[in-house]
């Protein structure tokens, strides 16, 4: 209790100084103006480019170290400022960062060599990359990106979405911070104390900016595709859980409901509707309610949850993102118990609970009578993002069939949505993960550009 309450004090400590004041101008990559910002960068990448691998690392290393420390801070501060998501699952996901986001490991160099000499690809930094990132994931983005894109020798420019600006400034204070105290120069990470579209488009249009990537919302993804820029665009999804009569029917219940309800449903990979063969639709809805803290919304509240949630033009109510299961349903009048972690109903699948990405736990189900319309009916309700899609089978055949039609970027079969994320699944960590552009589950080896040195007739003794 005592632990606890300490770190609270410590964050209302933080938030209240970024509350009264502006940061310093310039105090660890926190500008009050875009350009600053992006020169202040400019000047840190003629050091970061020279840097060897192993002080780059070491930097890295240091960045890894004070997110395990400030894992709960961050977390906490996330869900003060945003409102979005919950504690538990946020540290978590820093720490997630902090042990499985590729650093300069991912980047290595080939060679081959003939009777006319040897050639070396070789992989060089872009320069200073601009970056937009999420209120959904806010630090963890910047964490992501920016360990990422130093590995390649690269620096970056931030422009944070407002709505979670404080935790946001003290992420890119507590990277510089690191990389200072890791003998690495400062403002490798840069932004604005008060980012807005015009800051965002001055970013995009700045000759020294040489990559952009974004993170967040059809809109964002457009603007920066359309900038005439080299472009990564990690946008949104609506990721899909098929269920057929040949799966782990009780595991599929567990491992669905623990993906959907992780940060209350804010990971864009998360799962949001299900596809359940008609066979055994019911025994997974069992298991749902019974053992995996669902409640199983009438008509009537689904109505009301519907208005809730979105008003008539479709449009998600801001206020409703990533809070629980509980909180929702209070907003209607329905008080419920507090392992409750999941709203979920049978549906048709035009039901906009089911055809929306909400980020919020709420999972309509929809009935097929066999895999083959189920098959189709996820493809539908993915509606071409090309992001995530899950399956729940012992059929290989089924799984092979189901990654080939929906083509997405991730695919997990027999297990909860975050195994794609290193948690719980052999992969590696990032929450940009670009389907838009092909990138996919980007990393460092997405930002740098490929350098072919070729020597003639020299080094090729066989």
């Amino acid at each position: 209790m005592a632990d606890e309450q300490l770190v609270q004090n410590v964050v209302r400590e933080v938030v209240a100084r970024m509350q009264i004041s502006a940061p310093a101008r310039g105090m660890h990559g926190v500008f009050s103006d875009m350009e600053e910002a992006i020169e202040a960068a400019r000047t840190a990448q003629q050091t970061v480019r020279l840097l060897p691998m192993d002080q780059r690392e070491k930097i890295i290393g240091a960045i890894r170290r004070k997110t395990r420390e400030n894992a709960e801070i961050l977390a906490r501060m996330a869900v003060n400022e945003t409102g979005m998501g919950n504690v538990g699952d946020k540290i978590l996901k820093h720490l997630l960062v902090a042990d499985k986001v590729p650093g300069t490991e991912d980047i290595s160099t080939r060679a081959f060599s003939g009777d006319r000499g040897l050639t070396l690809i070789e992989m060089g930094p872009f320069g200073v990359i601009g970056a937009i990132t999420p209120c959904t994931n806010p630090s963890e983005t910047v964490l992501c990106n920016t360990i990422g894109m130093l590995a390649g020798g690269n620096t970056v420019v931030f422009n944070p979405h407002p709505q979670a600006i404080k935790t946001t400034l003290f992420t890119i204070q507590m990277v510089n911070e690191a990389s200072l105290e890791a003998g690495g120069p400062d403002n490798i990470a840069c932004t604005v104390d008060a980012p807005t579209l015009a800051t965002s488009e001055i970013m995009m249009k700045s000759p020294h900016i040489k990559l952009l990537v974004a993170t967040g919302g059809p809109g964002v993804v457009t603007a920066v595709l359309s900038s005439g820029k080299r472009a990564i665009g990690a946008g949104a999804g609506n990721p899909p859980a098929l269920v057929d009569e040949t799966a782990d029917i009780r595991k599929a219940a567990e491992d669905i409901v623990n993906g959907c309800t992780f940060d209350n449903n804010l990971p864009c990979i998360a799962e949001k509707e299900i596809v359940a063969v008609d066979s055994i639709a019911d025994e997974l809805l069992h298991y749902m309610l019974t053992e995996q803290g669902c409640y199983q919304a009438s008509e009537e509240e689904l109505d009301r949850l519907t208005k809730a949630v979105m008003d008539e033009k479709g449009r998600l109510n801001r206020k409703t993102v990533g809070r629980s299961a509980r909180k929702l349903l209070s907003m209607i009048g329905v008080e419920v118990d507090a392992n409750i972690r999941c709203i979920t109903f049978f549906g048709p699948k035009e039901h906009p609970l089911i055809t929306t990405e909400l980020m919020m736990p709420i999972l309509g189900i929809v009935r097929v009578k066999d895999f083959a319309e189920g098959l189709e009916t996820a493809a539908w309700l993915e509606h071409g993002n090309k992001h995530s899609a899950h399956i729940h089978s012992k059929n290989v055949d089924r799984i092979t069939e189901y990654a080939r039609r929906l083509d997405t970027t991730i695919t997990v079969k027999n297990g909860p949505s975050y195994a794609a994320l290193g948690f719980g699944g052999e992969s590696y960590c990032t929450f940009t993960i670009a389907s838009r552009t092909g990138e996919g589950l980007t990393s460092a080896r997405s930002f740098i550009k490929s350098r072919h040195c070729v020597m003639t007739d020299s080094l090729c003794v066989r």
